[in-house]
């Protein structure tokens, strides 16, 4: 409740200081002859900056820091005699006494003596958050105060405005670099823990996929295969049928909206279609499961085929009508994008409007219809639920697509589901399996910008 009434405080200082320090300029320029240097809206954004900024700096550093303050005041308060403890139990009792406090669920029973702790830990944290919103809300005013004596037509407050955006978008970018190689370092670390277990060779061409591994050295049957091949396969099917059914879709519908379509029946088709996008995934598996793997399997079974009742055909069908608005809609974007002159001039040479998109818009738009084919098969590779409820678990090597397959994504799903360790080839291959993904997303990316490239050069 602190922490809401502190944004909210925060904001209204803001907006009134934005208000009067643009109105304070226009007093002030309206009185003397000095043309101000930056415009009304830049002194209250800065002004509103200052009122904001300083505050919400030490409310972020604040919260990641709280509970580690409160904890040690906590530990200091209950006394050596219960501190010295095993790590373990007192972490279990810390979080009791937390979770006591909050009225959340706990794992022993409630006496004096964990009572008092857990008020005490509620009366610190009470403090704190006071505290933190007296503290916030000082600091609000103080850069309020500060800022607003500095509103003057000689002031530049355009540049201070402008230094602080420059500063929010470097932070922005080096939080997502961060963020990215993050990701990567965490899921190389994990994956050589695996490959340390399961030799690479096994693991890129063995033909058997069998996690199960033993949890007792006298359990039978769990030695355990980690033949990624079959899961490679089953990708690989559900994916070239996905771009089989959404490929000729999307680029033809986008070749007919961008070029063809009155813009009337533009401006209708096109929402309706990117309109899939929207649709959650799950909704996709419901349908693959309950009503597209049924009707091929009818369908299948009426021309004496055997079709599993879950296939990949099923599962690829439903993912290409779900990637189709990634095609569609980035293909016309790609197609639009290209120069008017370059469809004046073939028209003006005699081409027919069919030559002139076969022979001229499509070469040139070809950089970002491939992006957009590459776009849309990292989206499929990365599909999982649809996947998991229409294709199958099966981990089986064939190129059949009426047969029950599986991917990366659906097996990491499986192998992470419910309480793991993270010390047994078991879990550790989800990581492996995640950086095959992330090597192969990296391969098409490079493909995508050497085609990108290639292309460019011929219409620039």
């Amino acid at each position: 409740m602190h922490l809401v009434i502190l944004l909210i405080a925060l904001c209204v200082i803001a907006a009134l200081g934005y208000f009067f320090a643009r109105r304070k300029l226009l007093v002030a320029a309206g009185r003397t002859s000095i043309r101000p240097h930056s415009m009304p809206s830049y002194h209250g954004l800065y002004v509103a900056l200052w009122c904001a900024l300083p505050s919400l700096v030490v409310l972020f550093v604040w919260l990641i820091f709280e509970e580690r303050i409160l904890e040690a005041l906590l530990i200091s308060y209950l006394g050596p005699e219960i501190t010295s403890q095993p790590t373990d139990m007192l972490g279990l009792l810390l979080n009791d006494i937390r979770n006591l406090a909050i009225g959340d669920a706990l794992s022993r029973e409630v006496d004096p003596a964990l009572q008092a702790a857990a008020e005490r830990y509620a009366a610190l944290r009470s403090t704190a958050r006071a505290a933190m919103l007296g503290g916030g809300l000082a600091l609000g005013v103080a850069g309020l105060t500060w800022s607003w004596s500095r509103v003057q037509p000689a002031f530049r407050a355009r540049h201070g405005v402008e230094r602080v955006v420059k500063g929010a978008l470097i932070v922005a970018s080096f939080v997502a670099v961060v963020t990215t190689v993050g990701i990567i370092l965490s899921v190389l670390f994990e994956s050589i823990r695996f490959f340390s277990i399961v030799s690479i060779g096994d693991f890129l061409f063995g033909l058997e996929w069998s996690p199960q591994t033993a949890i007792r050295e006298d359990q039978v049957g769990s030695s355990g295969a980690f033949g990624a091949v079959p899961l490679f396969t089953g990708t690989l099917l559900i994916t070239l049928i996905a771009m089989v059914v959404a490929l000729p879709v999307g680029l033809f519908s986008a070749i007919y909206m961008s070029e063809f379509a009155s813009p009337g029946v533009r401006n209708a088709v096109k929402p309706v279609l990117e309109i899939l996008a929207g649709v959650p995934t799950v909704v996709y598996g419901f349908f693959a499961a309950l009503t597209v793997a049924p009707a091929l399997r009818d369908f299948g079974a009426g021309l004496g085929l055997n079709v599993a009742s879950e296939s990949a055909l099923a599962a690829g069908a439903v993912m290409g009508i779900m990637i189709i608005p990634f095609i569609s809609s980035l293909s016309d974007d790609a197609i639009v994008a290209v120069p008017r002159s370059l469809r004046e001039g073939s028209l003006a040479v005699g081409a027919t409007r069919a030559e002139t998109v076969l022979k001229v818009i499509l070469p040139a738009a070809l950089p970002g219809i491939v992006a957009a084919c590459l776009l849309a098969i990292s989206r499929a590779i990365g599909e999982t639920m649809i996947v998991v409820m229409a294709a199958g678990l099966a981990a089986k090597l064939t190129a059949n697509p009426l047969d029950a397959v599986t991917t990366v994504t659906a097996q990491m799903v499986t192998l992470l589901v419910g309480d793991q360790e993270f010390d047994s080839a078991k879990t550790l291959a989800a990581f492996a399996l995640g950086f095959a993904l992330f090597v192969a997303t990296l391969a098409l990316n490079v493909l995508a910008l050497y085609i990108a490239r290639k292309y460019r050069e011929q219409y620039e």
